[in-house]
């Protein structure tokens, strides 16, 4: 028990579900591994299957463990891939949906800015890593994207060439950092291009572009990755279900 948070104030399930939550940002668990059973999380923590199954039900509500039946309770690995396409549609010429290729443009060691600081909750002139990449269809740039990592869990990443890595950067946070991007909250905004976005996505100055906003975190919810991507206006698209 004294492994938990100390924290009084909070309900002993909640504190379980905190700790639970950082044995799996800390890689106790791995996305697709199975947790304990309910009976051997009890065993281990001295608390009742009753409390035990609450803090595992908390965490299966918010995404971070799925429930497969007949089979156990495992850390759920979340899918990003998709997330591009609720917003943009990228199409070839002759209409097929195709996925952007990557372009990393740089990866560099800084201070952050206010603002990066701010949003990854590090202190001020924090270290920081920053990527700038674009993604291209049929050779012409579609998305820009600036990309800020804290410096201290995100280091090896100045060590290998990250252009050979393939597309996705978040297999690759994984693989060679330990660093799992758990879930994300993403704000959308609309901008007139400026003179940098302008040259690397090549269109004229202050054209229209749709700004996603993304800040991903880890299974304990500490920041992981503050991102911005902009795209042509002309390849947006809002849909909702409104039932």
């Amino acid at each position: 028990m004294n492994s938990l948070s100390s924290d009084v104030r909070l309900p002993l399930y909640q504190r379980l579900r905190d700790h639970l939550a950082e044995q799996i940002a800390n890689n106790r668990w791995r996305p697709g591994e199975a947790i304990p059973t309910e009976a051997a999380l009890s065993a281990e923590y001295q608390l009742s299957t009753g409390t035990v199954r609450k803090a595992v039900d908390a965490l299966v509500s918010e995404g971070i463990l799925e429930r497969q039946q007949g089979r156990g309770t495992f850390v759920r690995r979340p899918q990003f891939q998709s997330s591009l396409f609720r917003f943009f549609r990228f199409q070839t010429a002759a209409g097929e949906r195709k996925v952007p290729e990557s372009r990393i443009l740089s990866i560099e060691p800084m201070i952050a800015p206010s603002a990066v600081a701010q949003a990854l909750g590090l202190p001020p002139d924090a270290p920081v890593i920053r990527i700038v990449r674009v993604r291209l269809l049929d050779v012409q740039p579609v998305l820009a994207e600036e990309i800020w990592l804290p410096r201290s869990r995100f280091q090896p990443l100045l060590e290998i060439d990250l252009s050979r890595q393939g597309p996705l950067l978040y297999p690759i946070y994984e693989e060679v950092c330990g660093q799992v991007v758990a879930y994300a909250e993403e704000t959308l905004t609309a901008e007139s291009v400026n003179e940098v976005h302008a040259r690397l996505l090549q269109v004229p100055i202050s054209s229209p572009v749709v700004v996603i906003e993304r800040l991903a975190r880890d299974y304990a919810g500490t920041p992981l990755e503050w991102r911005r991507s902009r795209g042509h206006a002309e390849h947006f698209r809002y849909s909702v279900d409104i039932r």
